[in-house]
């Protein structure tokens, strides 16, 4: 079975043909393809270096929903002062399946 690592939205996944992931959001419509460009790394029969990305190389994913993720909360606090603030914010990911991995 052949594996890659990506690079996406700054954060870098290892992935394999089937797999599910959220990554972060990107400009596609939810049931079209995507492509994952940026591979670092190809590990398969032979392992293939990239300096930085491996030429050629491609990762094809479909989407399958774009998802919300964790609630983070931020609250501000001033003792003494009667001030609070609260804020809240969820981050929209891209939930993908990986359907090739391209050499």
């Amino acid at each position: 079975m052949q594996k890659a690592i990506i690079k996406t939205g700054g954060k870098q996944y290892t992935v394999g043909e089937g797999d599910e992931l959220c990554v972060e959001l990107l400009d596609a419509e939810v049931g079209g393809e995507v492509d994952l460009g940026e591979v670092l790394m190809l590990v398969g029969d032979t392992t293939k270096v990239g300096k930085p990305t491996v030429a050629g190389a491609k990762v094809l994913a479909k989407v399958l929903a774009e998802v919300k993720g964790p609630k983070t909360r931020c609250v501000f606090f001033r003792r003494r002062k009667d001030s609070r603030t609260c804020k809240g914010h969820r981050q929209k990911y891209l939930k993908v399946k990986i359907t090739g991995i391209a050499a």
